[in-house]
Formats: C-alpha cells, structure tokens, sequence
C-alpha cells in the first residue's frame, strides 16, 4: 500500500504524513522537495544536455548539485531546493526548470506527469501534496481551466493508477483564513517579519487567473482556496471515491487510519 496525504496548505499534512509515519515505520515519507518517482515540485526537470550545462555553470558546487541528482528515463531531476548554498542566483535559476505554474506547454506538462504515475510501480510510501496540490493549483492559477477539464484530467490520472495499491488521506478544512494567519506567523522571521505570505501574495495576484479575472488581495485568495478545495473533494469524492478517506482536518480519529 502507498499512502497519498492531501489537503490546502496548514490543513495538517506534515502532522498526518509524521503520524502514517509512526504507524508504518517501515514505510519511507516523501515530503516536497524531496526526490519522488511521481512528484516534481521544488524539483528542476531537465534533459542530459541542460543538466551539463548547469554541473559546468555552478562547477564551484558541483559536488553539492550530483547527490541531490537523479536520472529517468533520459531526463534529470535536480532536487535544488535541498541544496544550502549561497551562490548568487543559483535557486532563482534552477525555478525555471520546474514543470509547475504554466513553465511546460500543457500537452508536456501532461505528458511528463502521466508518464511518470504510469511508470511508478513502488509500495510503502507516504505521499505528501504529490497527486492534487501543485498540479491543480498550476491548471487553476496559470492554465485558468474549467473544473470540468481539471476533472476530465484526473479521469485519465485514475486510469493510469489503475492496478496500483494507493489510498488518498484528505484533509477537509473548515477554516481556511484561520489556518493561513497561523502560517503567517509560523513563517515569519524572530522579529516578526512574515517571509511566506508576501510570496503567497505575489504568487497569487501576479498569475493569469488573476489577471484575467482582475482580481487581487488575501479575501480573492480565500476564495481561491475555498474553490480549490470544493474541486479537490469533487476529485477524491467522484473520481478516488474508493481510494480516498475525508478527513477533518486537526480534528480526526487516528484509530480511522489504515
């Protein structure tokens, strides 16, 4: 069995993924930004060639690039977030590389997502945000498409897991606005300074869907979460109905975890 932990940021995945964790000490945890078989985020996707060019351009920490490495299939997976460097640029040069927030046309975006769940044929793993976060928020906020083609994609998602022995946790959340102020102040700096929610607001007012709807401020991002989460429980609900457990989020029964 492999576990996926869902849900909108401060539902309480970390806490869930470390309690799956406890309960199955047998089974390894792959968090955001770690190297995953089905998951990109925090991750530069790159051909061989472009994987030189950056071992020649950042040669100064070549040793630090080659263990966070991985090849598949051709390409290369650079997990950069996990590399603690000062060198100027490297991080912001690395973000390009990511597949997420319309970076990849949407048919190579496609297609490297569902090559990859086709592909996986791993067991005891704990997932966290690796099958609806970034890939809806991407088909949201940078795509703007419909919640009828978002679901018409995860139809197609669920064919290609078809046979795979998975089973969704998703965490509901009834507070979403409570949940971000206690982010904010988890987030910030020891005198205060908040360093996550200025990068949530750029991110969020600067995409197309915003742009499109002119639309801007913490309010419209509520909104988009509560939208978000409303299409991520049609998801689990219409599509993993037999896969997926709802969870109220901070507040469920651990005796109910498999």
């Amino acid at each position: 069995m492999n576990y996926f932990v869902e849900g909108l940021q401060g539902s309480g995945k970390s806490t869930l993924v470390q309690t799956l964790s406890e309960l199955h000490p047998d089974y390894q945890a792959i968090r955001e930004g770690d190297y995953s078989p089905v998951e990109l985020a925090w991750c530069a996707y790159v051909t061989k060639e472009q994987y030189a060019e950056i071992l020649e351009k950042y040669s100064e920490i070549k040793s630090m690039i080659e263990p966070k490495s991985f090849e598949e299939n051709g390409k290369m997976v650079i997990c950069y977030t996990q590399i603690l460097t000062d060198v100027p640029g490297f991080h912001r040069d690395l973000e390009q590389y990511e597949i997420y927030n319309g970076r990849r046309e949407y048919d190579e975006f496609k297609e490297i997502l569902l090559s990859r769940y086709s592909s996986w044929n791993g067991d005891k793993s704990i997932f966290e945000c690796s099958l609806l976060q970034n890939t809806v928020e991407d088909m949201i906020l940078f795509r703007v498409m419909t919640d009828e083609e978002i679901l018409s994609f995860y139809k197609e998602v669920r064919a290609t897991l078809e046979g795979k022995d998975m089973h969704i946790y998703y965490l509901k959340t009834e507070d979403i606005a409570g949940n971000i102020n206690v982010i904010r102040k988890e987030r910030s700096d020891d005198k205060g300074n908040e360093l996550w929610f200025p990068l949530m607001m750029g991110y969020f007012n600067d995409c197309p869907y915003a742009k499109k709807h002119g639309i801007s401020g913490e309010e419209e991002l509520i909104k988009h979460l509560q939208h978000r989460q409303e299409l991520e429980l049609r998801i689990c609900n219409e599509i993993f109905g037999d896969k997926c457990t709802i969870l109220k989020s901070k507040d469920y029964d651990k005796s109910s975890l498999k």
